[in-house]
């Protein structure tokens, strides 16, 4: 079920918000990253010459003149760190575009899920408290973009042994995303 919420820009319109929190990069991580990368290569930022690079600090598209660096980051690796597991083999690290400097973070006032592209191809891979890969799914992002992503949410957490999940772009195999168990 979709719950809705008043605008305050025009009193009561009814919003969709999303059922489950897509989380950015955390900030101490995000500040980690502007030095040296999962990889350990420094940040190499630089101005944005186009526009709709994908940031994960704020979990919305990058716009002309912005600063944004490109790093690799390992989310499972920081995460297990911070749950004191070892994913072992399934440590992964990946391309991800975050603005150079600290920014705001996601706009409360879209609580929907970001870079969802009617069309779009994701993988919504599943993981355990070990930090295991226990299954996942391919998702083609439908036109109504929230009721997919939340029956794919629903299907995952329906499993109890899963208590992650990270949403990845198909042609690049970046993260966009990662849901925890509501």
């Amino acid at each position: 079920m979709t719950a809705y919420e008043p605008r305050a820009s025009t009193g009561y319109e009814p919003r969709p918000v999303a059922r489950y929190e897509p989380r950015p990069i955390a900030p101490a991580a995000l500040a980690e990253l502007r030095a040296t990368d999962d990889a350990g290569r420094p940040c190499a930022p630089y101005t944005e010459a186009g526009a709709g690079a994908p940031l994960r600090c704020c979990l919305r598209g990058s716009e002309p003149g912005e600063r944004i660096a490109l790093v690799s980051y390992a989310p499972l690796r920081r995460w297990a760190a911070a749950t004191g597991t070892a994913p072992g083999a399934y440590d992964e690290q990946g391309p991800v575009f975050i603005h150079a400097e600290e920014c705001v973070g996601p706009d409360p006032e879209r609580p929907d899920y970001p870079f969802s592209r009617p069309g779009a191809l994701r993988t919504v891979r599943r993981y355990d408290a070990r930090g295991h890969i226990v299954g996942g799914r391919l998702l083609e992002i439908p036109a109504e973009a929230e009721k997919g992503f939340d029956a794919a949410f629903d299907e995952a957490f329906a499993d109890p042994e899963v208590a992650l999940v990270h949403v990845r772009a198909v042609e690049y195999g970046c993260l966009h995303f990662e849901v925890r168990r509501p």
